[in-house]
C-alpha cells in the first residue's frame, strides 16, 4: 500500500511539474496570440468584440478541459466569420447565439453517437478551399475598413469598389493600417528574442501607441456597448427550414473544422492521439456555454493549436490557462483595449486573410490532382456564398472520386515474334467499356493475344464487352489467354457461376519474387508451353511443363514483362557500376539480397559463399575470391558500407556444430569451413543469455559478428574504417518471420527493423 502512495504522489508532483514548466509558458504565449485575433474575428463577423473575447475564454476553459485533443486550442474561428455576419444580418446577434447554441447541442449529439471519424471524410481540398475563400472574402471586405470605407454587400461589390476607395484620401485611416501590416510583415524577419512577443499582439500594440502619440483620428474599439447590452439569447423569427438549415451548418462547419485541426496538429507533437468523438462533445458543450453567454461560435483553431505545440505544451492545462489568461485580462486590464484603433483590426484580418490562401497546400493538393477542387470551392465562396461554395466543392470531389474508382488502363504491345500482350487494369464498369473495346480492335485478326485483367471489379457491360471480342477474335484464327492477377471476375463471369458482389482484396499478385512454383501457369505462358489440361492440378507440374527449364522460362517472362520496364534504368549504367555497399552473405537459395534489401540493379556489389564468410588476412588456407570482391570494392568502387548478412538455419553452422561430421565426404567444403572455426571459439565462449532461438540460432547470429571482425584484418578496410569513410554493417535474416535484424556489439543485442 505504501509503494503505491508513493508512486501516486511521484506522478502528482511529475505532473504539476510538466504544467508549471511546459504548458504555463505556452499557455502565456497563446493567450497574446489569442485577444487580437479574437477582437479581430468578432468584428469581420460582424458582432460585438467582447463576444471574441467570451468564445476565447469558453473555447479555452470548457473545451479544453472536456477535449479529447492534448493541445489544440478551441475559439472564436475565421472560418466561421461568414456564415456569423450572414446570421447577424438575416436574424440579429442575439438570434444568432441561440443558433450557435442549437447547434451545439447538435454537435453534442454527433459526439454522443461516435460518428466523429466521418468529418474526416470530407475531401481536405474543399476544407482548404472553403477557408480560402472566407480569407479573400475577408480581406476585401476589411481592405475597405483600412481605406478608411465601410465593407460592401459582397465580394465584388468589394472588389468593384476598390480603386474608387484606393483613390480617395483618408490620411490617417490608411496610416494606421498600414503601419499595422508593415509591423506584421517586419516582424516575422527579426531576431529570435523580439519575436518571442507575437505578431499580431505588437503590430496592434505599435499602431495604439503611434496613433495615440500623432494624434491621428482613428475609431477606437468600444467595448462599453457590448457589455452594457448584453442580454440573454432569444429564439430566432423567420422560415423554420431556414433557421434549422443554419443550425446544421454551424454545427458540421465548426465540427469539421475542428476534428481536421485536431488531425493535423496531432503530428506537431508526441503525446497521446486525439480523441475525435470525445472532441466534437467538447466543442458542442462550449459551443452551447458561448451562445448561452453570448458569444461568437467556437471550433478549434490551426493558428492558435500550431502556437500552442510549438512553444511546448504537454498536456490540455494550457489551452484551460490560456483561457482564464483572457478572462483575467478582461476583468483587470479590458480598459487597454479601447485604445487600439478599428483600422488596425481590420488591417490585422487582411493579413490573417491573405494568410488564409495557403500555398503550401495547394502544392500538396496538386500532387494528388485535387487543385481543381480547391479552386472550385474556393470560387464559389467568393461568388456565391460559403454553403454554396462548400457544396460545389463537395460535388466536385465526389465526381472526381468516382472517375478515379472506374478509371481503366488498357496498354497493348507485340512483341517480336508477332504475339500480342494486353494489359486492362482498373475498376471495369461501363464508362471504361468504350475505351477498352477501341484498344482491343486495333489487335489484328488471328494473332495470340495474351490478356492480363489487373482488375479489382466488372459489372456486367464491361464483361459483355471483353468476352463477345475474345469470341469474335477465336472465330477469325486468333487465340486469346485470359490471366486474372485479382479474383477471377471474367472467369466467374464465363462459366455461369456467381459474380462476386463487392470489390476485395487482391490475392497475391503472380510476380517475380514468387518462387517458380507458385508461377507455372505464367512461366509456361511466358516460354509458350500449351496449358495442362482441364483435370489436371494447377500446382503439379506436368511432362509439357517440364519439356522447357524453368530457367528459360523466367528469361521469357523476363524479356516480356520486366525488361521493357527496367531498360531505361540499366541503360543509363551500361557502361559502368557505382554501388554503395558490398553486400556479403550465404549462398542459401532462401536468401535474395535485393529482395530483403529492397535494392535495385547497381545497388549491392554481392559476394555469395556458404556460410558468408570472411576468411581472415593471413589465413592458413588463403581464399582469394573474397579478398580480391573486398579490394575491388573499397579500392576501384569506393563503397561506403560493407555488410555481413547472415541467416537463421544456416547449414555451414549446423556443420560446424557438428565438428565436421557432415563434411566428411565433402573435402573442399571442409577446408572452406576452417574459416569459421573462430566464430565456433567465440561461440563457446560466449553464454546465452535466454534471448536466441537456442545453438543454431545464436551461432549463426555470433557468426556475422565474428565475420565483421574479420574483415577488419584486411589493412585497407581497417584503415577506411578508422579514418571514417567505411561502415561496417551486420544483418540477420530469419527466414521462417521474414525479418531482417541488425546486429550490434554484443551479438545478443538484436535490432529488428
Amino acid at each position: 500500500m505504501g509503494t503505491d502512495t508513493k508512486s501516486s504522489i511521484s506522478i502528482t508532483r511529475s505532473d504539476i511539474t510538466s504544467v508549471l514548466r511546459h504548458d504555463l509558458p505556452a499557455s502565456l504565449v497563446v493567450f497574446l496570440v489569442a485577444v487580437p485575433l479574437s477582437l479581430g474575428i468578432a468584428a469581420a463577423s460582424g458582432a460585438p468584440l467582447v463576444a471574441g473575447l467570451v468564445a476565447a475564454v469558453v473555447g479555452g476553459v470548457v473545451a479544453g478541459f472536456l477535449g479529447g485533443s492534448v493541445v489544440q486550442v478551441s475559439g472564436p474561428a475565421a472560418g466561421l466569420a461568414l456564415v456569423v455576419a450572414d446570421l447577424v444580418v438575416r436574424y440579429g446577434w442575439r438570434a444568432t447565439c441561440m443558433i450557435t447554441l442549437l447547434a451545439g447541442a447538435l454537435q453534442l449529439v454527433l459526439g454522443v453517437f461516435r460518428i466523429a471519424r466521418a468529418a474526416l471524410a470530407v475531401s481536405p481540398a474543399v476544407v482548404h478551399g472553403m477557408l480560402a475563400g472566407v480569407g479573400v472574402v475577408i480581406a476585401l471586405s476589411q481592405l475597405h475598413v483600412v481605406l478608411g470605407g465601410s465593407p460592401q454587400s459582397s465580394a465584388i461589390a468589394n472588389l468593384t469598389e476598390l480603386p474608387r476607395q484606393i483613390t480617395e484620401n483618408h490620411n490617417d485611416a490608411v496610416l494606421a493600417g498600414l503601419l499595422t501590416i508593415l509591423v506584421l510583415v517586419v516582424w516575422a524577419r527579426l531576431p529570435r528574442r523580439p519575436r518571442a512577443v507575437p505578431a499580431p499582439l505588437a503590430a496592434l500594440a505599435v499602431t495604439a501607441v503611434t496613433s495615440l502619440a500623432l494624434g491621428w483620428d482613428v475609431t477606437r474599439v468600444d467595448l462599453s456597448a457590448s457589455l452594457d447590452g448584453w442580454s440573454s439569447p432569444v429564439w430566432p423569427r423567420g422560415d423554420w427550414h431556414g433557421i434549422v438549415a443554419a443550425v446544421v451548418l454551424v454545427a458540421l462547419l465548426a465540427g469539421v473544422e475542428s476534428l481536421l485541426c485536431a488531425v493535423a496538429v496531432d503530428r506537431l507533437h508526441g503525446g497521446r492521439r486525439a480523441d475525435l468523438d470525445r472532441e466534437l462533445t467538447a466543442q458542442g458543450a462550449a459551443n452551447m456555454v458561448t451562445g448561452a453567454l453570448g458569444g461568437l461560435p467556437v471550433a478549434g483553431v490551426i493558428m492558435r493549436s500550431t502556437t500552442n505545440a510549438r512553444a511546448g505544451a504537454r498536456s490540455r492545462w494550457s489551452t484551460i490557462l490560456h483561457g482564464l489568461w483572457i478572462l483575467l485580462f478582461c476583468l483587470g486590464l479590458g480598459w487597454t483595449i479601447t485604445f487600439i484603433p478599428m483600422e488596425a483590426l481590420a488591417a490585422l484580418l487582411v493579413f490573417i486573410g491573405v494568410q488564409m490562401v495557403d500555398i503550401g497546400h495547394i502544392r500538396n493538393l496538386r500532387g494528388h490532382g485535387e487543385v481543381p477542387v480547391y479552386a472550385v470551392t474556393m470560387a464559389g465562396v467568393v461568388l456565391l456564398g460559403l454553403a454554396e461554395g462548400v457544396l460545389f466543392g463537395l460535388g466536385l470531389a465526389a465526381l472526381l472520386a468516382l472517375r478515379r474508382l472506374t478509371s481503366v488502363t488498357v496498354d497493348s504491345r507485340e512483341d517480336s515474334q508477332g504475339h500480342w500482350h494486353v494489359m486492362i487494369g482498373g475498376s471495369l464498369t461501363f464508362l471504361g467499356v468504350p475505351k477498352i473495346t477501341a484498344e482491343l480492335r486495333t489487335i489484328p485478326a488471328g494473332a495470340e493475344v495474351e490478356l492480363d485483367l489487373n482488375i479489382d471489379f466488372m459489372d456486367n457491360a464491361a464483361f459483355e464487352a471483353v468476352h463477345a471480342w475474345r469470341q469474335d477474335h477465336e472465330r477469325g484464327g486468333g487465340t486469346v489467354t485470359v490471366d486474372e492477377i485479382h479474383d477471377e471476375w471474367y472467369a466467374m463471369a464465363a462459366s455461369g457461376g456467381r459474380v462476386f458482389p463487392a470489390k476485395t482484396p487482391p490475392r497475391a499478385p503472380d510476380r517475380w519474387w514468387l518462387p517458380w512454383s507458385h508461377r507455372r501457369r505464367r512461366l509456361r505462358a511466358a516460354a509458350g508451353v500449351p496449358a495442362p489440361a482441364r483435370n489436371t492440378p494447377e500446382g503439379i507440374a506436368t511432362p509439357e511443363a517440364l519439356a522447357v527449364p524453368e530457367l528459360l522460362a523466367g528469361a521469357g517472362e523476363f524479356h516480356l514483362r520486366t525488361a521493357p520496364l527496367i531498360r531505361p534504368v540499366l541503360h543509363g549504367m551500361a557502361r559502368a557500376q557505382k554501388p554503395s555497399h558490398l553486400f556479403i552473405t550465404c549462398a542459401d537459395s532462401r536468401i535474395v539480397p535485393n529482395l530483403i534489401t529492397s535494392s535495385g540493379p547497381g545497388d549491392l556489389f554481392t559476394v555469395r559463399n556458404i556460410g558468408n564468410l570472411v576468411p581472415r588476412r593471413g589465413a592458413s588456407a588463403p581464399d582469394d575470391s573474397v579478398a580480391a570482391a573486398i579490394e575491388y570494392a573499397t579500392a576501384e568502387l569506393g563503397v561506403r558500407t560493407i555488410t555481413v548478412c547472415g541467416h537463421s538455419g544456416c547449414g555451414a553452422m549446423v556443420a560446424l556444430l557438428s565438428g565436421g561430421e557432415t563434411t566428411g565426404e565433402l573435402p573442399a567444403l571442409d577446408r572452406w569451413l576452417r574459416h569459421g572455426h573462430h566464430s565456433l571459439a567465440r561461440f563457446i565462449a560466449t553464454e546465452s543469455d535466454g534471448a536466441d532461438g537456442g545453438p543454431l540460432d545464436r551461432l549463426c547470429r555470433i557468426n556475422v559478428i565474428q565475420q565483421l571482425e574479420n574483415l577488419r584484418t584486411h589493412p585497407g578496410v581497417d584503415h577506411l574504417v578508422r579514418t571514417g569513410r567505411l561502415d561496417l554493417v551486420g544483418l540477420y535474416f530469419d527466414i521462417g518471420a521474414a525479418r531482417v535484424h541488425v546486429l550490434d556489439q554484443p551479438p545478443a543485442q538484436v535490432a529488428p527493423l
